[in-house]
């Protein structure tokens, strides 16, 4: 097994083992491989635990060590079939391919289901097409396809943009920062089948988020309300932030990542500007220890939540942007930026120990609702593993240069 020499932090660790191989005594390992090698070992045990694969984890309650878990309608069922390919990617384990594969299955109906909203792509994308991406299954790509059909039924041409959430129906067409993530199913689609539209789609998707949902500072608001005959911008709001001019923490990070693959998908410079620009305001307000408030905007005091999740999402999406842009010296503030936010996840502030089934705690779901406050939840763990594995693969490329 190669391991990451080039990584920051180095730490010795007795004695490791996984479906890898083993690390012997005494010899350095990085700290992706000691985090992933450990978390390989909580998922694992985490999925023999779960015998309804109907049933998805979502996030652990402060009282509780185990997941609760939701149906497959839920936006986050995606997720956990996601964490095990993710987990079968780095240890190779074929039980873990196995409940991989079992957990994916059923995610199958959202590909032929009317669009409830624009959740298909995390639904979906995040589970059979890590899926297609480790097996080649052609019936993976085939529910993938029809995936993209479904999400693409919720494109309005006069606005240019999804009608995110379809079932709010105080919006006439409402678009907000999360769809941004689920466009990656759209391209993917464009280039595997389904053709030139589903590219136009999220390429106009992304330029009427660019233009009204981004502000002219580069912070986002949550979601953009359109009038559905006219195409008009009517108003932004806060939904889950703070404040309807407040900076939403997983927002911002959702708009860095996203449009970083927009970018990677359509070659448009704006869209690179725009993901570029988003980082750096998300890396100017950083608190002092590195990891954002649910809100950067929301007052402070003891009692105020972090989010990890958007730390998470985060260092993927400046991972994403340092194999994207072409100046060294912002490729590497990128990198080392999302190194940093990695290290700071990976100590024992965030990382949850034997104390539950998930890798990471202190991420906030739906604050105004009071709904997972401070709390595990999976899409953290989902970006977190996707962040280690991303940083591998970078460190591993430069090694063999």
């Amino acid at each position: 097994m190669k391991y990451i020499r080039l990584f920051v932090v180095l730490v010795g660790v007795s004695l490791v083992s996984n479906a890898c191989g083993v690390f012997s005594k005494g010899e350095k390992v990085s700290t992706a491989d000691r985090v992933l090698t450990e978390s390989v070992v909580k998922i694992k045990e985490s999925a023999d635990a779960l015998s309804d694969t109907n049933h998805f984890p979502r996030y652990i309650p402060q009282d509780s060590t185990n997941w609760e878990c939701v149906d497959v309608a839920d936006w986050c069922s995606g997720f956990w079939p996601g964490v095990l390919w993710y987990a079968y990617e780095y240890s190779g384990d074929e039980l873990i391919k196995k409940q991989a594969e079992l957990f994916t299955a059923p995610i199958k109906e959202i590909a032929y289901t009317p669009a409830q909203d624009h959740d298909i792509g995390f639904q979906v994308y995040c589970s059979y097409g890590n899926g297609y991406r480790l097996t080649g299954n052609p019936e993976y790509k085939k529910i993938m396809l029809a995936a993209a059909d479904t999400l693409a039924t919720l494109y309005n041409p006069i606005v240019g943009s999804i009608n995110s959430w379809p079932s709010k129906r105080e919006y006439s067409h409402n678009t907000i920062i999360d769809n941004m993530m689920n466009l990656e199913l759209l391209f993917w689609a464009a280039k595997n089948g389904g053709g030139q539209r589903l590219k136009d789609i999220a390429v106009s998707h992304a330029e009427v988020t660019m233009k009204y949902i981004v502000r002219p500072d580069y912070t986002a608001f949550h979601l953009g309300s359109f009038d559905a005959k006219t195409g008009a911008f009517i108003e932004g709001k806060a939904h889950q932030g703070y404040a309807d001019n407040s900076m939403w923490a997983r927002g911002q990070t959702w708009g860095i990542y996203g449009f970083a693959i927009a970018y990677r998908e359509s070659g448009k410079k704006d869209f690179l500007k725009t993901s570029m620009k988003m980082a750096d305001k998300f890396l100017e307000r950083l608190p002092e220890d590195g990891i954002p408030y649910w809100d950067f905007d929301a007052p402070v005091t003891a009692n105020t939540p972090k989010d990890a999740s958007a730390a998470a999402v985060a260092a993927c999406g400046m991972l994403e942007l340092y194999g994207l842009v072409e100046e060294d010296s912002v490729k590497q503030k990128y990198y080392n930026e999302a190194v940093k936010l990695i290290e700071i996840l990976s100590t024992d502030k965030y990382l949850t120990g034997n104390s539950n089934q998930a890798i990471l705690t202190h991420s906030v779901g739906h604050m105004p609702k009071n709904s997972e406050i401070d709390v595990p939840i999976i899409y953290a763990d989902y970006y977190f593993l996707e962040a280690l594995l991303k940083l591998k693969k970078i460190e591993a490329s430069q090694i063999t240069k």
